[in-house]
């Protein structure tokens, strides 16, 4: 199975990037979210926005179960992609991105930048070539 992560905000936030998601789970892809975001436990922590309600609503929408999921509490994305078999991570954050590309050649994990015009044609490019 091909396993993909999307970033939340700012990224699976969009509903061009839901639109997406959805097409990839009727592809047979695996999409799991991947956000910086505190987990319930600690969602006290972050001001802006403490409930997580608005990414469950996405959830829903896309057909993504709770449990594929992950919540760092600010952690490393790169730090968590580690050893995993993800082909790629969709993201907006340029930091994250740039930290996952630089260890790419060792994770074989491609960061994709949402803000890039041309990011379906990466996501589709990347999932082929690891087909």
């Amino acid at each position: 199975d091909m396993i993909v992560t999307i970033d939340f905000d700012g990224t699976l936030s969009r509903n061009d990037v839901q639109e997406y998601a959805k097409e990839l789970i009727d592809r047979g892809v695996d999409v799991w979210v991947l956000t910086s975001r505190y987990d319930n436990l600690h969602k006290h922590l972050w001001g802006p926005n403490p409930s997580n309600v608005d990414l469950y609503a996405v959830l829903d929408i896309v057909g993504i179960p709770y449990w594929k999921v992950v919540f760092l509490n600010m952690y490393s994305k790169h730090d968590y992609l580690d050893n995993t078999f993800v082909v790629w991570h969709l993201d907006d954050d340029k930091e994250t991105l740039d930290e996952i590309n630089y260890y790419s050649k060792y994770t074989g994990i491609k960061g994709i930048s949402v803000d890039d015009a041309n990011w379906r044609k990466k996501c589709d490019k990347t999932l082929i070539k690891h087909s």
